[in-house]
This record gives C-alpha cells, sequence and structure tokens, in this order.
C-alpha cells in the first residue's frame, strides 16, 4: 500500500515538472495539502515529511485538530477552502492563516469586524464560482472585479488572490483562463486553482497554489 508520505513526494515532483514545462519558476507553486476529513495522527507524517500548508474545509473540524498540531509544529499554515458562514467568522479569523472563500457582502463585513477586533489578518481571497453552479458557492465571476473593489474600498480588506473550483464534468482550462483573467483586471497576484485531478493544468494557466487531497491521502 502506498503511504501518504509517498504520494506526497510524487505529487511535489509533479509540481516542479509542471512548473518546468509552463516555463514558471521552480517553487513559483504552493501546494496546499487538503486534509480534510483526516485525523490528526494520519496528518502528522505529512507534517514530519516536510510538508508546512494545508486545507481544510470546515472551521468546527480544524478545531478540533489543528491547534495541538500547530504547537507541535509552530510554522504550519492553514487555508480555509470551505464555504464560511457569517457565524463562524470569530472562529475561522483566530484558526486560518489563510481564508479563501470570501464571497458575499456579508462575509467580508463579518470578517472585517473580527479583524479590526482581533488584530489579526488572515490573507483572503475572493471565490469566484466560475461555473455558475447553483449549488456551488462563489461570486458570480461577472461581479468578481467590482466585488475585490468593495472589499477593499467598503471593508477595508486587502484581498490577496482569487480562487474557484471548475465544474467536475469540464475540460478546466478555459475556468483557469478565466480565473487568471479576472486575476489581472481586479489587480491581485494569487490564483488559488487546481485539484488532485487538474493541479498540473491549473500550473500551466498560472496557478499560484494548488489545492491536492487525494492524490496524497488517498480516498477519502
Amino acid at each position: 500500500m502506498i503511504d501518504a508520505v509517498t504520494r506526497l513526494s510524487a505529487v511535489k515532483t509533479n509540481i516542479a515538472q509542471a512548473e518546468r514545462e509552463a516555463n514558471r519558476a521552480a517553487g513559483a507553486v504552493t501546494l496546499v495539502a487538503v486534509s480534510k476529513t483526516f485525523e490528526a495522527h494520519e496528518i502528522r507524517p505529512v507534517i514530519e515529511a516536510g510538508q508546512r500548508v494545508f486545507g481544510e474545509n470546515r472551521v468546527q473540524e480544524a478545531q478540533g485538530k489543528w491547534p495541538a498540531l500547530r504547537e507541535a509544529f509552530p510554522d504550519l499554515e492553514l487555508h480555509l477552502i470551505g464555504p464560511l458562514q457569517s457565524n463562524k467568522a470569530k472562529e475561522a479569523v483566530a484558526l486560518f492563516d489563510v481564508i479563501e472563500t470570501v464571497d458575499r457582502e456579508k462575509i467580508a463585513a463579518a470578517l472585517a469586524k473580527e479583524i479590526a477586533a482581533q488584530g489579526k489578518a488572515p490573507k483572503l481571497y475572493v471565490q469566484v464560482n466560475t461555473g455558475l453552479e447553483d449549488q456551488k458557492a462563489g461570486i458570480d465571476p461577472r461581479e468578481a472585479v467590482a466585488f475585490v473593489q468593495r472589499c477593499r474600498d467598503v471593508h477595508g480588506l486587502a484581498i490577496e488572490g482569487l480562487m474557484a473550483i471548475p465544474p467536475f464534468d469540464e475540460n478546466p482550462g478555459p475556468h483557469f483562463a478565466l480565473l487568471e483573467k479576472l486575476a489581472r483586471e481586479a489587480g491581485v497576484e494569487k490564483l488559488s486553482m487546481g485539484m488532485s485531478g487538474d493541479y498540473e493544468t491549473a500550473i500551466a494557466f498560472g496557478a499560484t497554489s494548488v489545492r491536492v487531497g487525494s492524490a496524497i491521502f488517498g480516498s477519502r
């Protein structure tokens, strides 16, 4: 049976190759290891193998396992990559270093309030629903640039990137290209796009971080 550490090494090798093929600088792409649904004892070997950036979908689940891991490994970086409810903004600001799922005014306002109250400012990405899927979080791509500007002007938030999850049954390339275009128009530098099945493609389209779960930890 192939373990998570072996799969992590393979993913890192693939990322490095994709960077070269896209004429990107070595190390231009950050690997976010998606550890949702996995327990601390399953995550720890991956940390010990050198991985430092992780993604979680739910605030409550992350609260149950990451404080102890961060005590043992203080240099970890934790990303929230699942939908954020406004009533969880306080906990999210306290726990996460990066929140990738800002997608509506209510969330922007709640985050601004908590950032001011806690004096802690996680990096923020706006999630864009590039496929206009009803069941998926994210702002309409036609409204994304204006929303980034409102986050800055109205809420005083420093938006540093965009994030998207293309429809699973479509070619992801056009969605990645759209996100890259919107990022340029919005004046943000970070692009969180690409998952286990398409991260090499995302790198070719300019991803600065890829969110890889099952290709490292195995099926859930």
